[in-house]
């Protein structure tokens, strides 16, 4: 079991529990009734949900897949949440079916301290894109603030 000492914990945590695809390490980061948008808008609610939505993908086209995040801002909310904002690159490997590429999301996290640490009560990714096209681009290919 993953335990979060402080809110910016999360992006070390989520992208070793991702990295590893052990579900139970992921699902140890999450409030029973967190919620969870991932970047297709996919809303999901519960932690068993969450797992639901992510075992497959672990097990097939994100099998081989490598996340790296990277704080961008904490803020407090008091002494038990916070908001954290993360950039997230997601690079996939040959189980993909469009092949080896990379996505780069932010991440918007709501986390609550809880009696074993600081837990996801609400996640939402977003991928980064170009406004004009709909093109996913990687991040260090436009010009953001951070």
């Amino acid at each position: 079991m993953i335990e979060m000492r402080k809110p910016e914990n999360i992006a070390e945590e989520f992208q070793k529990a991702w990295n590893s695809h052990e579900m139970a390490a992921l699902a140890s980061l999450f409030c029973e009734d967190a919620t969870f948008v991932n970047r297709f808008g996919h809303y999901v609610r519960g932690v068993q949900e969450i797992i639901s939505l992510h075992a497959p993908i672990h097990e097939t086209i994100y099998s081989d897949s490598i996340m790296e995040n990277e704080i961008i801002e904490t803020i407090a909310l008091g002494d038990n949440a916070a908001v954290v904002h993360c950039w997230s690159r997601l690079t996939v490997g040959t189980a993909h079916p469009a092949g080896p590429h990379a996505v780069d999301t932010v991440i918007l996290a709501v986390l609550k301290l809880q009696p074993r640490g600081w837990l996801i009560q609400a996640l939402e990714n977003v991928t980064l894109t170009n406004p004009r096209t709909g093109e996913p681009v990687l991040r260090d290919m436009i010009s953001v603030r951070g």
